[in-house]
């Protein structure tokens, strides 16, 4: 986890994070089971203290039943049709070495959602089972087409390797981990229904 630079949307999400967990009435202790974050990572987080990790992040939204995309347009003060590149979302997560752009973030009356990413050279992010306290999340359909430099996958239990220009389409039944090519990194489009 980074230090939280002062950065509006971190102060936005840091008390989005409180809110889901008020809103449903959990202790931060209750929160830390259903998520397996630290209650004193999660006290952290929802001070503004430090910015969550893109891991931490899934595993919250794992417990709470949403994407993370979900969670960031919550984070939005409202959804506008046309989104120019300047007004998207990016999310960095320092410590991995991820960065997030919500091209098309998802709203209430579309079910799709459009995103960048770009993995730096060497870097992985692990994912966790989002199904296990969320079946509806399973369900859900993503194609994702790498733009630049190499990908490995494992999603499903399955390992792929990806080069420019293929797409890998799937629903998520478990968990899954993405490494980028030690020397090129990973720049992919992920869209998700």
């Amino acid at each position: 986890m980074g230090n939280v630079e002062g950065n509006n949307q971190d102060r936005l999400l840091a008390d989005r994070l409180k809110v889901l967990r008020v809103e449903r009435d959990w202790s931060l202790d209750e929160l830390a089971e259903r998520s397996d974050v630290s209650r004193a990572t999660l006290s952290r987080m929802e001070k503004g203290d430090v910015s969550p990790t893109a891991a931490v992040l899934g595993r919250l939204c794992a417990a709470y039943g949403m994407t993370m995309s979900r969670l960031m347009i919550m984070v939005e003060d409202d959804f506008q049709p046309l989104i120019r590149r300047d007004d998207q979302i990016v999310w960095h997560d320092a410590v991995t070495g991820f960065e997030r752009r919500s091209v098309s973030p998802p709203s209430e009356r579309l079910n799709c959602e459009v995103l960048e990413c770009r993995l730096l050279p060497g870097a992985e992010i692990a994912y966790p089972d989002f199904s296990k306290n969320n079946p509806a999340h399973q369900a859900l359909e993503h194609h994702l087409v790498l733009r630049e430099g190499a990908l490995e996958i494992t999603v499903n239990e399955q390992f792929h390797l990806l080069e420019p220009g293929d797409c890998l389409r799937y629903k998520l039944q478990g968990p899954n981990q993405f490494r980028a090519d030690e020397a090129k990194g990973a720049l992919y489009t992920l869209v998700i229904l």
